[in-house]
């Protein structure tokens, strides 16, 4: 496609943005003079526009680097992938160059446009202008450093001024997906300020924005980069159209489930949905975006059957060329102006108060200040299963990785491949188990009681793990993943890339993992961390993580079969397992023993009229580190024994087989070597008799 028509399409999506942008601000009156301090006119249209700048920017940064490392091939010799010292030489595809081009560019705009937000949005906030006076710098830098959004705003920059630092001087595929995961966290401060942090519903709203701005990045930022890089695919046309395809199938669902969870959660009712500026914005952001969702259905449906069919279709003089390939950039062209519209209302939302009320009352209870949420009723038996707070973005990882593992075995099975079914059920009840561990009863409980989060930690390390490592589900993608031909790097590459890495040789060592799976508690539980993933939603969220990748990694190594880098002996493998139960004993123990109350400031005040004193939960608590811990560990134990009894059982076979194809050579060779032995001692004696004789 000419350079022309790539700038029209560009440019559409700039001017739908920014029209978009200004109607949303004159319908909800977001721009309006405020009564109270009136920032001044720059402020009031000049943070929206740098907001909408920045929203754009750092979706065709993601979408660029998406591109760059699991869709395009790097080099320019289709099918071979550039390693060793001659990587930097290798002559780079002309896609890759551009879209690393557009990474570059994008970047900068992130930075600088993140930038005039913090400014503007201080601006704002103060109800001061750019031109504020003496004294401007000093609140400016006292907001950055010591308000949260501020702080918030802060990080961003310095994500973005990372990220472009990155973008132009790394070109490894491996450095360009760490580039591209910085990119992401670089979303996460500005889903945590906002309507969503004074939400009633503050985890669920974090999440849900997250989420959607995920989202929104990878598909807008994906049209974005497939504009741009339109020109320079060549043969390769209908390959990357298919590959982004189903990410953009895979960002819609994401975009359009986080996006009805977001808006129930600021919209109470369907009066507000309908009455209310801030409802029928949403209203026309969904209409969108089905439309949106039915233009990849036609992607999908239509355009991509026939490229596939006639591949040198967009290599035909532009007079010849399949009618397909005029609609496929007409109906980019539209999505484009769609999306960006649609970021225009998103940044008109965002500067609107939404009709649910938000914020705390001077009577609010010492529950919802220290956790966020209203002290739940007596816990009784039955309400270990009935009291349920959704964690969305947990919940999220589960839908995709019961699709995927779903997907997998299908397909693994229409090839004629058999899966076993036991693993299948088992990462069944692994997803289950840690959807309930991260929303069920343990979950919700483990907010205001020690000992109901004693179990839900218990059962992130050992309970959920111990189901997804028997299921193998990195054994299932290698098998049913297909290896790619032209020099990119797709899902299975990355897994192979992952699992041979020197960082995958640490972690999957069986003494880190052990020592990780022991010491994590006992850093964690003693120092400051365990009040911050208390009192924060993001320490809340990093503690899920890592603990349930802990115990993953160590279940991995003691009885697990996906490939891992080093695999330990049998007995050292129940010699780790006999010291981390010795080790959850002891603080088991120490915890049941324990008089001094573990983040007293915030089980101490929870204000409970019910159940027992804070420091007789720890006590429970310590006793149910020690028998939940000790029991799943006995079962792999038992499980060890198990495979090392088998293994053995296989190398007698093995040795059987061997020597009944060679007539038992090695035992006869060893016979005859003690017959030789026997010959030359029976020599020596009757040399010594003589002798004596």
């Amino acid at each position: 496609m000419a350079a022309g028509i790539r700038s029209v399409l560009l440019l559409a999506g700039a001017a739908a943005t920014v029209l978009g942008l200004v109607v949303a601000l004159l319908f909800t009156g977001a721009a309006a003079a405020s009564q109270l301090a009136d920032p001044g006119p720059l402020v009031r249209w000049g943070l929206p526009a740098a907001l909408a700048l920045h929203n754009v920017s750092v979706a065709a940064v993601i979408g660029a680097l998406v591109f760059a490392v699991v869709i395009l091939p790097k080099s320019q010799r289709v099918g071979r992938i550039p390693s060793g010292r001659d990587a930097g030489d290798e002559p780079e595809h002309p896609a890759f160059a551009r879209v690393m081009a557009l990474a570059g560019i994008a970047a900068g705009g992130w930075t600088l446009s993140a930038v005039a937000v913090l400014v503007l949005t201080y601006s704002d906030i103060a109800g001061v202008p750019l031109s504020g006076g003496s004294g401007y710098t000093q609140q400016l830098v006292y907001f950055m450093t010591e308000l949260p959004t501020g702080q918030a705003w802060l990080s961003v920059c310095i994500f973005a001024a990372v990220v472009t630092t990155l973008c132009f001087g790394v070109r490894s595929l491996t450095g360009l997906g760490l580039t591209l995961v910085l990119a992401v966290l670089g979303l996460v401060p500005q889903a945590l300020i906002g309507h969503s942090s004074s939400s009633s519903d503050h985890s669920g709203a974090v999440n849900s924005l997250l989420l959607h701005v995920v989202g929104v990045a990878l598909w807008f930022g994906g049209i974005i980069a497939l504009a741009v890089v339109s020109g320079r695919l060549g043969s390769l046309t209908g390959r990357v159209l298919k590959r982004f395809s189903t990410l953009a199938l895979f960002a819609f669902c994401i975009v359009a489930g986080s996006g009805v969870v977001n808006a129930a959660i600021r919209i109470t009712s369907w009066q507000d949905l309908f009455t209310s500026s801030y409802g029928q914005l949403i209203l026309a952001k969904t209409a969108a975006t089905v439309v949106l969702g039915g233009i990849g259905y036609m992607h999908r449906q239509w355009i991509l059957p026939r490229l596939e069919a006639r591949p040198d279709a967009v290599q035909a003089p532009a007079g010849r060329a399949l009618s397909a390939t005029r609609v496929l950039w007409q109906l980019i062209l539209g999505e484009l102006i769609l999306m960006g519209a649609t970021s225009g209302m998103a940044v008109a939302l965002s500067r609107s108060a939404p009709p649910a009320p938000a914020g705390l009352a001077p009577d609010t209870p010492p529950a919802v200040i220290l956790s966020g949420y209203p002290l739940p009723p007596e816990l009784s038996p039955a309400r270990w299963f009935t009291e349920w707070r959704i964690d969305w973005l947990w919940l999220t990882f589960v839908l995709i990785g019961l699709a995927a593992y779903a997907a997998g075995a299908v397909k693994l099975h229409r090839r004629g491949d058999r899966w076993p079914v036991l693993r299948s059920l088992s990462w069944l009840a692994g997803m289950a188990a840690l959807v309930y561990t991260t929303s069920g009863g343990a979950a919700v409980y483990g907010m205001v009681l020690f000992s109901a989060h004693m179990v839900d930690h218990m059962a992130l390390m050992v309970v959920a793990p111990l189901f997804m490592v028997l299921a193998a589900p990195v054994s299932l993608a290698l098998k049913a993943l297909p290896a790619r031909g032209d020099g990119s790097r797709g899902l299975r590459e990355w897994i192979l890339v992952i699992v041979h890495s020197r960082f995958s040789q640490l972690v999957t060592h069986p003494l880190f993992a052990a020592a990780n799976f022991a010491g994590s508690l006992v850093l964690f539980y003693y120092s400051p961390l365990f009040g911050y993933a208390m009192r924060d939603h993001i320490g809340h969220e990093l503690m899920i993580l890592h603990f349930t990748i802990t115990g993953y990694l160590f279940i991995l190594t003691m009885v697990g079969s996906d490939p891992i880098p080093r695999r330990a002996p049998y007995p050292l493998r129940l010699v780790l397992l006999l010291a981390t139960m010795a080790f959850h004993a002891f603080f088991g123990v120490t915890l049941m023993s324990s008089t001094a109350l573990l983040e007293g400031s915030y089980f101490g005040n929870m204000g409970r009229g019910w159940g027992d004193s804070a420091l007789v939960d720890q006590q429970l608590a310590g006793g149910i580190a020690w028998g939940i811990g000790e029991v799943p560990t006995v079962l792999i134990a038992i499980g060890v024994a198990l495979l090392w009894s088998r293994s053995d059982a296989r190398e007698s076979r093995r040795k059987d087989r061997a020597a009944d194809r060679n007539n038992e050579a090695d035992l006869t060779a060893y016979n005859d070597m003690f017959a030789q032995l026997a010959r030359r001692d029976a020599g020596l004696r009757d040399t010594k008799q003589g002798s004596h004789e």
